[in-house]
């Protein structure tokens, strides 16, 4: 029996998937629930299972290739079965003269977790291989070929720091730094290098996208912001943080923020909200979404019930997620379901910022940088849920509980 392999919605808002690497090879004998490959979604990268068995007959969708939702990627049918009418895309790779017909030699490429760079490149430590010899086919990731030929840098003489010797972006980059410009008043197009590089979009980045275009138009943002003083917070800290020093264990300020925002959540449900179009939705529980910055873009793990953790749960938790948000191996669960949301720019020295509010959540709290013990909070707020009073409220509780530590412990 033919089964077609589709690129399945493997995250609540994915549109399209990339494949990072198969994991079967063509001809490899398959059973149901076998992984069959790493997807990379608009979150993370997950895992894409057989839904039947027998011989993974073709691989119609090479690695580095992206499909939208729904479309085939691959055929598992028995030996004798038929599958020539599956047409295989075409490899993603920018053609080279250095390509001849020289077969291409395997790569073995161990990732684990996956990591990447711009683009989808996948960084893996390598001390490096030498130039390929003249007439051998050079291995480089898409990405690298394309910077290459745009920028007029022959592949053959540079040593690839990438899985097996592949030539990856900082490869290029490194090669285009040690170029020295030549003598008198030359400029880069005289060299033949462009003066501009096109990136492509990841998948995260094109939902980020999508997702501001949603929210910055359609939702009628207000914004309010107030100042506090930090400075019983910063002695308490201290104490908390002696405490908590033999586990290794140091409280920052961020989790401090988070802690009193779901206190003060729990007090003002209005604000816990979210706009369904013909209703609001106010929640008992506080699930709190912290912005994460990652390599390629920004995504907001969710701390669910933060109402009611400790200061060092929080803490736990916050450290827990965000490794895993870097190493994009976050689970859907895991970055759904926010019920507020918090973006901190204060360790970039940002005093004040206003943050896009993330639909369909009706607030985002966007914290400054701590100065001379004081720092300033702005809330972005939906004016459909939340008026300005009520919104001026929360922020007041919000204070106040942050002026005096003992409030945001009763």
């Amino acid at each position: 029996m033919v089964t077609k392999v589709h690129m399945e919605a493997l995250s609540p808002t994915m549109e399209e998937g990339q494949v990072v690497k198969w994991l079967k090879t063509e001809g490899e004998a398959v059973s149901e629930g076998d992984i069959l490959a790493e997807i990379e979604t608009d979150k993370a990268v997950m895992e894409l299972v057989a839904r039947g068995e027998g011989l993974l007959r073709a691989v119609l969708l090479p690695e580095g290739g992206t499909a939208p939702v729904g479309e085939v990627i691959g055929v598992i049918a028995e030996a004798n079965e038929d599958v020539s009418s599956f047409e295989k895309r075409a490899e993603p790779v920018v053609p080279t003269s250095e390509q001849s017909d020289t077969p291409p030699a395997t790569e073995v490429v161990n990732v684990a977790p996956p990591q990447f760079e711009q683009a989808g490149e996948v960084a893996v430590a390598d001390k490096g291989q030498g130039p390929v010899p003249e007439g051998q086919r050079v291995k480089a990731s898409p990405l690298a070929r394309k910077i290459a030929e745009q920028s007029g840098v022959e592949l053959q003489g540079i040593s690839g720091t990438g899985p097996a010797g592949r030539i990856v972006k900082k490869d290029i980059e490194g090669a285009l730094n040690t170029q020295a410009p030549p003598s008198g008043d030359a400029t880069l197009p005289d060299r033949g290098l462009q003066q501009y590089q096109d990136i492509p979009l990841t998948q995260m980045r094109k939902t980020i996208a999508r997702r501001l275009s949603e929210s910055i138009g359609p939702v009628p943002h207000f914004f309010l912001t107030i100042s506090v003083d930090m400075s019983k917070w910063a002695e308490a800290r201290s104490k908390i943080n002696r405490i908590l020093e033999a586990d290794g264990v140091k409280i920052s300020y961020n989790d401090i923020i988070i802690k009193a925002t779901g206190a003060a959540l729990k007090l003002h449900p209005e604000c816990n909200a979210h706009w369904m179009q013909d209703s609001i939705r106010r929640f008992h529980a506080v699930h709190i979404g912290v912005a994460t910055a990652v390599e390629d873009g920004l995504i907001t793990p969710v701390i669910r019930n933060a109402q009611s953790m400790s200061l060092r749960e929080i803490h736990d938790e916050v450290r827990r997620l965000a490794d895993k948000a870097k190493n994009k191996t976050l689970k859907p669960a895991e970055y759904t379901g926010g019920t507020f949301s918090i973006s901190n720019l204060g360790m970039f020295g940002i005093q004040e910022f206003t943050a896009v509010i993330n639909p369909p959540e009706a607030a985002i709290l966007a914290v400054g940088a701590l100065e001379s013990e004081r720092l300033k909070l702005t809330m972005s707020c939906d004016h459909r849920v939340i008026d300005g009073a009520v919104g001026a409220k929360f922020l007041k509780t919000l204070k106040e509980i942050l002026e005096e530590p003992a409030i945001g412990f009763i």
